[in-house]
């Protein structure tokens, strides 16, 4: 069976950006996840040690935001992503990172990228 873990609007600071202020301030971000995962084990035995952890998806998610620095958020969502498909038993993980504090010139709710990471195109 095939179940999806699903994190929503992790809100981490970091300092990821081109402009020499995002660099230097930094802002929050929000990184949305989705990974797929064989959850026949974890269905059948009820035990936390057969499913994919989420706390510890959010907590490894968080370190990277707040401890890495890249330029694109394309660069961000790739170190993410293919992080998360090297877990054991991940044949498909999504990621969205939003900047809701772009410096933009006019207001906008969030700009961000996903992309998507499958198992068998590596």
């Amino acid at each position: 069976m095939m179940s999806r873990v699903v994190v929503r609007d992790l809100r981490v600071f970091g300092f990821h950006g081109c402009l020499p202020q995002e660099r230097e301030k930094g802002q929050n971000f929000l990184v949305d996840l989705e990974m797929e995962y064989d959850s026949t084990l974890a269905a059948q035995d009820d035990e936390l040690s057969a499913a994919l952890d989420y706390d510890r998806v959010v907590n490894e998610v968080h370190a990277i935001v707040a401890t890495e620095r890249y330029n694109l958020l394309e660069a961000l969502v790739t170190r993410i992503g293919n992080y998360l498909l090297d877990w054991e038993g991940v044949s498909k993980v999504w990621v969205r990172v939003k900047k809701p504090e772009a410096p933009l010139i006019h207001p906008v709710g969030w700009v961000g990228v996903e992309s998507t990471f499958f198992r068998e195109n590596r």
